[in-house]
């Protein structure tokens, strides 16, 4: 069985050029940070007005607020079976809020879509492989146990609400967790 990545928005969008005029201490730190990830300053420009535009300029309009990750580690160890469940629950809604705020809608893949926006924009992992008809979302978070299980509580409660009489199978580890489902081949959360 062939394995593919799941294919994210073309690159090739029609592009036009701006300019704009900043302090020299912005354009030196850009210089400097393109140049130690090996990257043009216009791909570290447009990676950084991409996170903006996808998540940053939500995320204060939805009470997100960023947190060191050995806090959350830490919280983590100290979460138990209902307390997951219990947040979750609180989560679900919210989520819900979240994705027609930022989406203008809520349905599947839009959630699919924000939860990638939000991973990214958290510096987790995420991968999206297809194999067949079956999706495997890989998310490594590098947290602990309890937040694998929490991720897979989560993915599990999200999908059950679009596809109630689909199983989500998951496999987790300390650091990642997988969750598979049947979609389809031509599914695509960036098409709707």
């Amino acid at each position: 069985m062939v394995v593919k990545r799941q294919r994210h928005p073309p690159k090739h969008e029609q592009t036009r050029s701006i300019s704009y005029r900043l302090p020299e201490y912005i354009i030196n730190e850009l210089e400097t940070e393109a140049m130690q990830k090996e990257i043009s300053q216009n791909v570290l420009v447009k990676q950084i007005l991409e996170k903006y535009v996808k998540w940053d300029r939500f995320a204060d309009k939805i009470g997100i607020i960023p947190v060191p990750k050995e806090i959350l580690r830490i919280l983590g160890d100290e979460m138990k079976g209902d307390e997951i469940n219990k947040i979750i629950d609180v989560m679900i809604p919210m989520i819900k809020d979240w994705v027609m705020f930022m989406k203008g809608n809520y349905d599947l893949k839009r959630a699919i879509e924000a939860l990638e926006d939000y991973m990214r924009a958290s510096g987790m992992t995420s991968d999206h492989r297809i194999e067949g008809g079956i999706h495997h979302f890989i998310i490594q978070h590098s947290l602990g146990i309890k937040w694998s299980l929490f991720t897979e509580y989560l993915l599990k409660q999200i999908f059950h609400q679009f596809l109630p009489n689909i199983t989500m199978q998951c496999k987790t580890t300390p650091n990642t967790t997988i969750a598979s489902i049947a979609l389809g081949a031509e599914f695509s959360e960036h098409d709707y």
